[in-house]
């Protein structure tokens, strides 16, 4: 286990499974596979755990969600941990702890890390352009930096009509440029904010020039190995995944689940191409409570928002939204929406907590605001207050 999170120590993690009893809503099962870090935990957060639940299964109802997970963490440490619902409504698949799910634009700041690293190495340069790590990559009529990518302030244009269905499979990440890479700039990079996962693209093949290495190769080695993400990879479509859950989307009158198209995601790997599950997810938030493998100096870099050339602040840095709460606590965050799925990730840095939550349908109603809503009642209970 790396030192950067902590673990009750002569303590047993406790994995139950619960009974169709615990939780119920049209159309899903209950609450499957929970998992809590020890009997402490179980025993001191019983009623946010209990509250938690409540609010999960009134989305659930509400949204028509299939399948749903969910996990909190605090100081490092996984409070809490639980799959509801239906991984397959057809072969009645319960969601479980270890169910992967589609993480959309969470992928950009777990992709974010990686290039920290190269970073704190010193073989990236945030402000150098692109073309000094991908010289394949055109020139524009005004030059782009890796720093202005990486805070979708760069004019690299998002997606247009159904291209984020592509089923297309790319054999590398500098193959998936070949779908945008020859357009023109939207606007001087610098002058307006306008979210691209394709900027995201290519950031990964800026990881790739900088490290020498192919980036999902990067990834594995230098991310997800040291942050113990075991459940965290690429969404191969030509892979047996184990655990990996299916997609499912709204029929478009709105009143039906039907299976997602099929998509192929290996053109945005880095932007939108990653599978994980939400104790991965704590793990890897929780990698940004302090310094560890992302030293103070990249963690604060990440943090602060960008600005454009007015000094208009956009709201997000590298790879994060930034900002903070009612409190004044520093909150750093990101969702995620894919085919076949929803993601929320938030980390509050001055209070340990980080609450990361997945579902198996595109365009689920649960950001932050969810996130914020379930977090807090774990704050009350660590603080010695009510939910």
């Amino acid at each position: 286990m790396t030192d950067w999170i902590r673990r009750s120590t002569g303590k047993t993690m406790l994995l139950l499974g619960l009974t169709a009893t615990a939780l119920a809503w049209p159309g899903a099962a209950a609450a499957q596979g929970l998992s809590v870090a020890t009997a402490d935990a179980a025993t001191d957060y019983a009623a946010a755990i209990n509250r938690a639940r409540e609010i999960i299964g009134e989305l659930l109802a509400g949204e028509n969600i299939p399948g749903f997970s969910i996990a909190v963490g605090l100081n490092g440490e996984v409070l809490w941990s639980e799959g509801f619902g239906l991984a397959n409504l057809e072969h009645r698949v319960p969601v479980t702890t270890l169910t992967k799910f589609r993480i959309g634009s969470v992928s950009k700041p777990v992709t974010a890390m990686a290039m920290g690293i190269l970073m704190q190495e010193g073989r990236l340069d945030l402000d150098e352009p692109v073309q000094t790590y991908v010289p394949s990559f055109p020139e524009k009529e005004y030059p782009v930096t890796v720093r202005q990518l990486s805070g979708h302030i760069a004019g690299i244009r998002h997606y247009r009509e159904n291209e984020n269905f592509s089923a297309h499979r790319y054999g590398t990440v500098e193959e998936g440029l070949e779908i945008f890479k020859d357009d023109p700039l939207l606007f001087e990079p610098g002058t307006e904010y306008s979210y691209s996962s394709y900027g995201w693209n290519l950031l990964s093949a800026v990881v790739e020039g900088a490290a020498g290495v192919r980036f999902l190769d990067f990834m594995r080695d230098r991310v997800f190995e040291p942050l113990e993400m075991r459940h965290s990879m690429a969404g191969h479509t030509d892979s047996i995944i184990a655990h990996r859950t299916a997609f499912y989307v709204r029929s478009q009158d709105d009143r039906r689940l039907i299976n997602a198209p099929f998509v192929d995601n290996s053109y945005k790997w880095a932007s939108g191409g990653f599978l994980s599950t939400p104790e991965d997810l704590i793990r890897f938030g929780s990698a940004h409570l302090e310094s560890g493998i992302l030293n103070d100096s990249t963690l604060r870099i990440f943090f602060t928002s960008q600005k454009l050339n007015n000094g208009e602040e956009t709201g997000y840095g590298i790879g994060w939204r930034t900002g903070v709460n009612e409190r004044g606590e520093r909150i750093v965050s990101h969702t995620g929406g894919s085919v076949g799925g929803t993601t929320v990730l938030l980390v509050n840095r001055d209070r340990g907590l980080v609450v990361a939550a997945v579902a198996n349908i595109s365009s689920a109603r649960m950001g932050p605001q969810l996130a914020t809503r379930i977090g807090e009642l774990f704050l009350g209970q660590s603080s010695g207050g009510g939910p």
